[in-house]
């Protein structure tokens, strides 16, 4: 008899402690849009070559070139618009036709509603393509846990100022 109510009792713990963290196994929905300001050239370039080129062009679709990214992102498109992240990763040219890029960055939020909290960006990015879309494969802060997928597009290149303006829509799922 003791051992029946034994068990009795942990099950009702088990169910309280299940039914009072509920809202810990529901995932929230999150969905951005922000703005990458990427400047491949010049003296405040964001994106430089890692595997290097004498001339100091970029090759973005030379088969194995490598690069490092620290583009500030702005909430608006405008470059003068407030700063809510940085993307900072690497991107490497993938596919022998220099098609695809690996992409590996971390959105790291520096607002004050995100401050401190990152996405992981990681996927096959078609180059070429007007909207790309690779996996957002974890995060930290108030993203921990979080999946779900980013788009990019070209919204704007200059092509004397090495400089482009990139939207970048997120949809992410996190506790």
């Amino acid at each position: 008899m003791a051992s029946n109510s034994i068990k009795l009792s942990s099950f009702l713990l088990l169910i309280i402690f299940v039914c009072s963290n509920s809202e810990l196994s529901q995932p929230k929905e999150t969905k951005m849009a922000f703005y990458f300001q990427d400047y491949s050239g010049g003296p405040n370039a964001t994106v430089i070559e890692i595997t290097g080129q004498p001339n100091g062009l970029l090759s973005f679709t030379k088969f194995g070139a490598i690069f490092c990214t620290d583009d500030p992102i702005t909430e608006g498109f405008d470059e003068s618009s407030a700063q809510i992240a940085r993307a900072q990763g690497l991107y490497v040219t993938s596919a022998l036709d220099g098609s695809n890029t690996h992409v590996l960055i971390s959105i790291v939020f520096t607002n004050n509603e995100y401050r401190g909290s990152t996405l992981e960006v990681q996927g096959t990015s078609a180059q070429f393509e007007r909207v790309r879309e690779v996996a957002v494969v974890g995060g930290t802060g108030i993203f921990r846990l979080a999946r779900g997928y980013a788009t990019f597009e070209t919204l704007h290149y200059d092509h004397a100022l090495h400089y482009a303006v990139i939207q970048c829509n997120v949809t992410v799922y996190h506790y």
